[in-house]
Formats: structure tokens, sequence, C-alpha cells
């Protein structure tokens, strides 16, 4: 059996190459074996199009339907079932080594509500000039934001040098 590649090689109306075709109607009921042209007369009589769904069974099954609402419901299904495997959007909370612990609080109170939408949350530590020598401090910080939302998340990536100046770590909703 031919895999298709592409929706665009299905066959429709004129473009059928078969002398004779298995009929379905629109409403699904089999029509039998006819000949193509009287296939195409069936469908335009209805006005809609014949579309080959099943080209290597012997004769093909033909299907009297509106081919550009198909191809537009094939469409949605596609992209509603690549919205549901997304599973949210990337979020991301810049921190700083030495931030105050007010601020803290409202940076997590912030990443609560972004776990809450099912969001995955990127949380990074930036230093800058000599901040560089107080990489400890980022690597507790990280570490204590962890444990503040680990009843509504869990921590994906752990605590890790992203750059020179940079310590990321990545929490998922659970």
């Amino acid at each position: 059996m031919a895999i298709r590649k592409k929706s665009d090689e299905v066959r429709i109306n004129e473009k059928i190459r078969s002398r004779q075709v298995r009929l379905i109607s629109a409403e699904g009921e089999q029509l039998g074996i006819l000949s193509l042209g009287d296939a195409l007369n069936e469908a335009n009589d209805v006005g809609l199009d014949l579309v080959e769904v099943a080209p290597n069974s012997d004769p093909p099954v033909c299907r009297v339907m509106d081919y550009g609402k198909f191809r537009y419901e094939a469409s949605k299904k596609v992209q509603e079932a690549r919205k549901k495997t997304r599973g949210g959007q990337m979020k991301e909370i810049k921190l700083r080594p030495h931030t105050e612990d007010h601020d803290l609080g409202f940076k997590i109170k912030n990443l609560k509500k972004f776990l809450d939408k099912k969001h995955r949350v990127k949380v990074s530590v930036f230093f800058r000039g000599r901040e560089m020598a107080f990489m400890k401090a980022g690597d507790d910080l990280l570490k204590r934001v962890a444990e503040e939302v680990s009843e509504i998340g869990t921590v994906d990536q752990p605590p890790a040098r992203e750059a020179r100046n940079r310590m990321t770590m990545v929490i998922v909703p659970k």
C-alpha cells in the first residue's frame, strides 16, 4: 500500500484514472460499482466532488463529498491536535543574585500564576560585574524558588549555568 506524502495527491473529479469505481454517496451508503462517467454524473447531480478515498483497492473507492469543506475540517483537526500537544507557552522570570525578599515574593507570585495556567517557566538569575563572584548566591536563590513553588510545580531542568553570566532552571506544572 503506497503512503501519500501530501493531501494534494488525493485525486478528485477528472483526475481519477480508473475506468470503474466503487461509489459511496454523500450520506455514506454504497451505490455499487459504476463507470467513472456515471460516478462523475452522480456527483455533479448533487453538486459535490468525486473524491478517491481508497486508490489501492480493486476497484478504487470514491466518495461524493464537498472536497473544500473536507480539507478545511482536516486542517482544523491538525491545528487542534497541535494546540493540545504544545502544553502551554514558555514564560520567563528574571532575577538578580541579591533580589530582596519583597521583590522575590512578587516574582514567585507571578510564577505561580503562570504554573496555574499550565505554562512552563524558565527562571533566570543574571550576574553583572562583581556579582560573578557570587554564583553560589544565585544557586541558592534558584533552590529557594523551587522550594516555594514545590506544591504546584516540579523542576524540569535543575539549576545550571547557561552562559558566563546567567544561571537558569525550568519549572513545569504538576
